[in-house]
């Protein structure tokens, strides 16, 4: 069921003086509903490719789905295909998806994640599957699964014709060097968020300018908290609090929380740094995990459809609809 949301707008009245006077009036915004099914359904489709790693069948598959399924959604879509380099040296190819709805309007906001999936479980408790690739149902595939969602909520119930929505899929966001060669790339976080690097110094239009961004990264398993990432807030506090408000207001305040979360190099560091576009990062953090920062499943076999939780999908792409059709 749809949500009407009334929000208060200031418009001016004249007075007998001459003057004017502030009047306050009521707009109604209805905000469609968000099915945390469909988001799941579209989780479950990638990792149903297998392991997305860049080089592989399987990735280039299931870019070319993302593409398609974008393009009945959006007015526009384009495949920004590049090139660059990885921590060993040698050059990939890779591929950022991006979907643009409303393509003229002046005010834009970016909506990504990474669809690249890890090639290594470097951090599975048994040694011997370091180097199997991983479904990455929870780091990537869960904040594609929303986004293409919302995509469908969008191309159903149009947003405001003043707001532009972009959706990027960064593709290469996973392909760093394995735990333990990591101490042989001195500047190893250049080799993560490859797609993100490449586009933000080259965007896929030229001169493209976005009013802020929002990044999803690990925002599908059970009981997630979401807190307020050291970087997003040095970057773009002023998008975290217009999330967090809108979680208070919808009730998740146990899951998005006011804790400070630690400096995470992601795909939106690029964005903020050489795009000069403020993003935050929507991404579960966890004190208490063996892995110190990440959920355990993090870089591990254990990264699968299993661990995929439709209620968490469904508070993500709650808070999300909201802020698209209230902004």
């Amino acid at each position: 069921m749809a949500l009407i949301i009334c929000v208060s707008m200031i418009a001016c009245t004249h007075n007998d003086n001459g003057g004017e006077k502030p009047k306050t009036e009521q707009k109604n915004i209805v905000v469609p509903d968000f099915d945390g099914q469909k988001a799941y359904d579209y989780v479950k489709h990638q990792t149903d490719f297998g392991p997305r790693v860049a080089g592989t069948a399987q990735h280039d598959s299931c870019g070319v789905w993302l593409a398609e399924t974008l393009r009945e959604f959006a007015d526009t879509v384009y495949v920004q295909n590049f090139r660059t380099r990885l921590y060993t040296g040698n050059g990939i190819d890779g591929a950022n998806i991006i979907a643009s709805f409303n393509p003229k309007a002046a005010k834009r906001i970016v909506l990504c994640s990474h669809w690249d999936s890890r090639p290594f479980a470097d951090h599975d408790s048994d040694e011997s599957l370091h180097n199997t690739p991983i479904d990455g149902a929870n780091d990537g595939a869960s904040g594609v699964g929303i986004l293409l969602a919302l995509a469908e909520v969008m191309h159903n119930t149009p947003i405001s014709e003043k707001l532009g929505i972009d959706i990027i899929l960064f593709d290469l966001e996973d392909y760093g060097p394995p735990q333990n060669e990591s101490e042989l790339y001195l500047d190893d976080n250049n080799y993560w968020a490859l797609g993100s690097q490449y586009w933000s110094a080259q965007p896929h239009i030229a001169g493209y300018r976005a009013n802020f961004g929002i990044l999803l990264d690990m925002v599908g398993a059970k009981n997630p908290n979401f807190t307020k990432e050291y970087f997003s807030q040095r970057y773009a506090s002023f998008v975290g609090n217009k999330l967090w408000r809108i979680a208070r207001d919808l009730g998740y305040e146990d899951y998005f929380t006011n804790d400070s979360g630690d400096p995470v190099s992601d795909d939106h560091l690029p964005m903020n740094e050489v795009a000069s576009i403020p993003t935050y990062d929507i991404i579960d953090l966890r004190t208490s995990s063996s892995n110190g920062t990440f959920p355990e499943m993090w870089h591990t076999v254990a990264d699968n459809i299993d661990c995929i939780d439709k209620n968490t999908l469904q508070m993500v792409g709650n808070v999300l609809t909201r802020l698209v059709y209230t902004e």
